[in-house]
């Protein structure tokens, strides 16, 4: 896994945190100074959390689990919906849906609907129906793709959220918590970072900030799901060859 360097997280402005009247005392660990009223992260405990966060993460997407990612705020939205959609990952960068994770079976019937009107589309139904009715369906299709589009494919609870800002996506942090779905989080000085279980100390406020951390969390779960293909086409091959020496065992004539 590459290593990142306390220069490139400088120069993308990772260091900067909010105004001292804002931060949250359970951040003086992370932070290294404060400069004209402004707090300043360390960015050596940066770099160390954000390589524990990115190995935990390798090793959960090698298994071939979900991470479900979350980041509503306007400056964090579009980086983290193009960085997730390379990995394949499900992701939610619109309103959370309250309920996401702890009423999840009423979130499925909501996927379900979308994917049932999808069907009538290609199935005749649509050719049966009026104009009006057909306007009607396509609205509510529309809604439920923005609402629940990113997590269409996600078919069971993740495995683990990845949050931009948990002051704003308090409600995502709840539900996992209750559920004990590990947290991932980008946190910066006005945030609790014992709410969540891998807090990564950084601005979350700078498109480039979050858009570097992003680059790092992304290329290891990258990497996590390399090493997934590599060891399930090794077992494919050794199965294979384990068929091919039995065939060959059965069919050697008998001395």
């Amino acid at each position: 896994m590459s290593r990142i360097s306390t220069d490139q997280l400088l120069d993308a402005g990772v260091h900067f945190g909010h105004l001292k009247s804002k931060w949250n005392p359970n951040m003086a660990p992370y932070i290294f100074m404060e400069r004209n009223g402004i707090h300043v992260i360390d960015l050596n405990k940066t770099v160390a959390k954000l390589e524990e966060a990115a190995s935990a993460l390798k090793q959960i997407s090698k298994s071939g689990k979900k991470i479900l990612f979350v980041a509503t705020k306007k400056q964090a939205k579009e980086i983290v919906a193009e960085a997730v959609k390379k990995i394949n990952m499900p992701y939610v960068t619109e309103r959370w849906p309250g309920g996401m994770l702890t009423n999840f079976a009423t979130i499925r019937k909501a996927v379900k609907k979308m994917i049932t009107i999808d069907k009538m589309s290609t199935d005749g139904t649509f050719d049966t129906i009026s104009k009006k009715e057909k306007l009607t369906i396509a609205r509510e299709r529309e809604k439920l793709e923005t609402q629940f589009g990113s997590i269409s494919d996600m078919s069971r609870l993740p495995a683990a959220l990845f949050i931009v800002d948990i002051s704003k996506e308090h409600i995502a942090v709840a539900e996992a918590r209750r559920l004990n779905i590990p947290t991932f989080a980008i946190v910066d000085t006005n945030s609790n970072p014992n709410l969540v279980d891998y807090p990564i100390p950084a601005n979350d406020d700078a498109a480039k900030s979050i858009s570097l951390i992003m680059d790092v969390i992304v290329a290891a779960i990258q990497e996590g799901l390399s090493d997934r293909k590599v060891e399930k086409d090794k077992g494919e091959d050794e199965g294979k060859k384990d068929k091919s020496e039995a065939v060959s065992t059965e069919a050697a004539p008998a001395e």
